[in-house]
């Protein structure tokens, strides 16, 4: 159902119940007026009487009038019913003076009952007449109130275009937008509510004009870089087939391999860095312990560690949780020890930390290799950017993904010198949440 039928449905319904409500209460309070204003008459009748009373010893019994609608009755003291106006209506004595309700003949009366001089005088009026008239009352009142419900209708049908208008109107506008145009939709005039729901699309719009930036940035770069080593590849490959000897064949295949196991680094590198980018936060965090992902990180580069014969010691506090992905966590581990064993000298050493602080864990690689200078500290988080002079290989994404995944947690990564010379790259995370 739609939201302009739903409005008209409920809105519809309100004007049907409130006005048969009102029709019921004024129903109510008409029956308890006309209930007063008619006792108030059946005591004015009996009360006009009394400066008659010498007369109500010889009344006449005549014939009732079909539209007098009031039984009156003349008790002596003995109680002995002397005179009533309705001769085919017989009403007991009451009891006591004053107003009261009796059941008489199958039905309810109205009585008032006051002496007279030596007479009581009763009167007497049947209820389902107060109800009849309490009842056309509230119809009469009920009836315009009807006849106006289509008007009703109509200006409810009519107030909701109008108040619905601007969300068709931004409806349109947004059906008939070309989808690579992510220009902010107009939102002057708007109601407020739909002012915000439009904000609201402008700031996912821009949003997704940067991730759309992000990424043509990075296909372009990511194209870039591949031309480099995939011409390597193909240049290797022809080298193989123009090998004559077969140490030579095997001395290219070697950096056929080498050629390879970079290309496979630098693809795996360009899809973490495309999946980190496709989202702007994580959603499936829980309570991590960074120990057993550091020493996960610490087996995935024990085979660099080795062959460059660089000492990789790791330090843990006790229960240092934080609340993270898994995932995501591990490559942000592996990046950060992988650029630490490339750029330190061989036979150096690399240690890896996590201690807790007050409040939230640091994550800290140093290294005793050659530095980062204070000048290149910023742009080293560039992706693709690389020192000038640097002779490692290497993608220069590592630290842009260590730097996204920091993003991500929430986290700071800063760069300093390490004690005695070298790097330190320490990230700094929020404590976590709960427990794992």
């Amino acid at each position: 159902m739609s939201l302009r039928r739903r409005l008209l449905v409920v809105l519809l319904l309100a004007a049907l119940v409130t006005t048969l409500t009102a029709t019921g209460a004024t129903w109510y309070w008409a029956r308890h007026e006309i209930d007063q204003i008619l006792d108030y008459q059946l005591r004015q009748q009996a009360l006009s009487l009394e400066d008659k009373a010498y007369l109500l010893g010889s009344v006449a019994v005549v014939d009732p009038d079909p539209e007098q609608q009031v039984v009156t009755q003349l008790w002596d003291q003995r109680g002995v019913l002397r005179y009533q106006s309705h001769p085919g209506i017989v009403l007991s004595l009451s009891t006591h003076r004053g107003y009261s309700t009796a059941r008489e003949n199958n039905a309810d009366w109205r009585v008032y009952a006051m002496q007279l001089g030596p007479w009581i005088v009763q009167l007497a009026q049947p209820l389902s007449i107060r109800r009849n008239i309490a009842t056309n009352a509230a119809l009469h009142m009920l009836y315009p109130t009807l006849a106006l419900l289509p008007l009703l209708a109509l200006l409810i049908w009519w107030a909701v275009g109008r108040v619905l208008a601007p969300i068709s109107a931004l409806a349109t506008a947004i059906s008939r937008r070309d989808p690579a145009v992510l220009e902010p939709l107009a939102h002057s005039g708007l109601p407020q509510e739909v002012g915000l729901m439009a904000e609201a699309l402008n700031d996912l719009i821009a949003r997704q004009r940067e991730v759309l930036a992000r990424q043509q940035e990075f296909m372009a770069d990511a194209a870039h870089e591949l031309r480099t080593p995939l011409m390597a590849i193909s240049l290797q490959a022809q080298l193989l087939e123009r090998a004559a000897t077969e140490e030579s064949r095997e001395e290219v295949l070697g950096e056929l391999r080498q050629g390879i196991a970079r290309s496979t680094t630098l693809l795996e590198r360009l899809m973490a860095v495309a999946r980190l980018d496709a989202s702007d936060s994580l959603t499936a965090l829980s309570s991590l312990d960074l120990a057993p992902i550091l020493a996960r990180a610490q087996q995935e580069v024990a085979a660099l560690a080795a062959a460059r014969r660089i000492d990789l010691a790791v330090r843990v506090a006790d229960h240092v949780a934080i609340q993270g992905d898994a995932r995501s966590l591990t490559g942000l581990c592996v990046n950060l020890l992988e650029n630490a064993l490339r750029y330190t000298p061989e036979g150096g050493r690399v240690l890896a930390s996590v201690t807790a602080r007050t409040p939230g864990v640091c994550l800290n690689v140093m290294d005793n290799g050659p530095g980062i200078p204070l000048a290149e500290r910023t742009r080293v988080f560039e992706r693709f950017y690389r020192i000038p002079g640097t002779t490692h290989p290497g993608s220069g994404l590592g630290l842009g993904i260590v730097r996204r995944v920091a993003e991500l947690h929430g986290a700071v990564v800063e760069i300093d010198d390490a004690p005695g010379g070298g790097t330190s790259v320490r990230v700094s995370f929020p404590p976590a949440l709960g427990p794992g």
